[in-house]
């Protein structure tokens, strides 16, 4: 009766210890955002504006905080763009964000969620020498769920064109990012 009751013992210990660890549920990884860098023209024409963009594809469930977030905790989506010398990259226009409640706030948060388009004009100089423009954009961010958000990233992209003269014919691409003209 001993042994009956020790093992008795035994496996109720088991299972008060290793019971809440095998039916809690593990919580969700950081999501995987999408990020990419796109033109409104096949190619870029010095002395001319170039219309830019990143689009910040979020999956499903996920949200990122607006580049104004409500709270001074959280982290802004910021996006910084290095050009050449000479070439102008002008302000950022972050998109209108959304306002919503989450389970680890009491107030609501300005938010991003499913798509978001960054837009930006770079200005190629008249002068420009070079073949192409590298232009290198760094995008940080803070991703989080309805229940934790997880640690700043910053997203590191680059975007490179064909450069051609002022009266050389580019082509609108893109628009869906861009709008058709």
């Amino acid at each position: 009766m001993t042994q009956k009751f020790t093992r008795g013992i035994a496996a109720v210990f088991v299972v008060l210890i290793a019971g809440p660890l095998a039916f809690s549920t593990a919580p969700r990884p950081q999501p995987n955002i999408g990020v990419n860098g796109y033109f409104a023209t096949d190619k870029a024409q010095r002395g001319r504006i170039l219309q830019a963009a990143m689009v910040i594809d979020i999956p499903s469930g996920y949200h990122i905080n607006s580049n104004r977030p409500l709270e001074s905790f959280l982290i802004a989506t910021q996006l910084k763009i290095e050009a050449p010398n000479g070439t102008r990259v002008g302000p950022v226009v972050y998109p209108r964000a959304s306002l919503k409640s989450f389970k680890f706030s009491k107030t609501r948060l300005s938010v991003y969620e499913g798509r978001a388009v960054l837009r930006f004009n770079v200005t190629v100089p008249a002068n420009y020498s070079g073949g192409s423009l590298d232009l290198k954009a760094h995008l940080r961010l803070q991703s989080c769920n309805d229940e934790v958000c997880f640690p700043p990233k910053t997203h590191e992209v680059n975007l490179a064109i064909d450069v051609v003269g002022a009266n050389d014919r580019v082509t609108r691409v893109n628009g869906w990012v861009f709008g058709r003209r």
